[in-house]
């Protein structure tokens, strides 16, 4: 998901995950800028939405060159064939033992890389910003001696960008990004402030939403918005699993879509966790 792992990750429960236990790692990722010329840096790379055809080479490189390779399961699997790396293999439960196990590799002066679905950049920044942290934080241990100190200083984190299903549920639903307004749902924590940009924006602007599994799927974002006074005949796309075999695009009505609200379990819903909403402008 959002959330730890990247713009869709079905791994575990996200509910398991308190993001209130520290300091957010979104914003703890977006704090600076990237250095301009990191040495030998740690990359975190957006895969795409599952497709390896959206896969980018500079991507694809970044994976097939690493000595150790981290990410959530359901993301890791559709690489490790790209690669002879070792594979760090986590869910939300267990991601801070990984993350340990590969800012152990970055300090024995491994190639690393962490895998992201989609782009980081468009709901990924809570992944970026736990390697980020747990490859600066191994640092401060104090039985990392003076040597392994510095060598683990000089290697910043590094964003590769991916080929996002956002930017491919535009282009389905054609709707132009800066005529749209985006607001992800899929992450940890509380989204009202989320929703208040969804309802002050629906109608004028093409909105453009990851909704969280299960509690805010497309049916509570539509009745959330028809709660708000937005007018049930706008138009509305469901899209499940883009550019997989198995894509699903479902074109509704935004009144039609609410009828599906309620529920915060996978049997609540008829959409997929891996969905994109679109509600076109009226």
């Amino acid at each position: 998901m959002n959330g730890a792992g990247g713009e869709h990750d079905a791994d575990d429960s996200e509910a398991d995950y308190d993001l209130d236990a520290g300091p957010d790692p979104a914003t703890y990722a977006a704090s600076r800028a990237e250095p301009i010329d990191p040495v030998d840096p740690v990359y975190a790379v957006g895969i795409g939405p599952g497709n390896l055809e959206y896969l980018t080479p500079r991507g694809e490189r970044a994976i097939r060159e690493a000595d150790v390779v981290v990410g959530f399961e359901t993301v890791v699997e559709f690489v490790a064939d790209l690669t002879d790396a070792d594979l760090l293999t986590c869910g939300y439960r267990d991601e801070s033992e990984a993350l340990e196990r590969f800012a152990e590799r970055v300090a024995a002066g491994d190639r690393a890389t962490a895998v992201l679905m989609g782009d980081p950049n468009h709901s990924g920044y809570q992944f970026v910003g736990k390697v980020q942290n747990a490859v600066e934080g191994y640092t401060e241990d104090t039985d990392v001696d003076a040597h392994e100190r510095s060598k683990v200083a000089d290697r910043a984190v590094r964003v590769i960008p991916g080929i996002s299903s956002l930017q491919v549920a535009a282009s389905r639903a054609r709707t132009p990004m800066e005529d749209t307004r985006f607001v992800t749902l899929h992450k940890s924590g509380d989204v009202t402030d989320d929703l208040a940009t969804l309802v002050e924006a629906v109608g004028e602007r093409h909105l453009l939403v990851l909704p969280r599994p299960f509690d805010w799927m497309p049916g509570d974002v539509a009745d959330r918005l028809l709660e708000s006074g937005a007018s049930a005949d706008l138009d509305a796309l469901v899209f499940e699993r883009l550019t997989h075999e198995d894509e699903a695009i479902t074109r509704t009505s935004l009144g039609e879509l609410a009828v599906h609200a309620g529920g915060t379990g996978r049997e609540d819903s008829p959409f997929s966790d891996l969905s994109v909403l679109v509600v076109r402008a009226g």
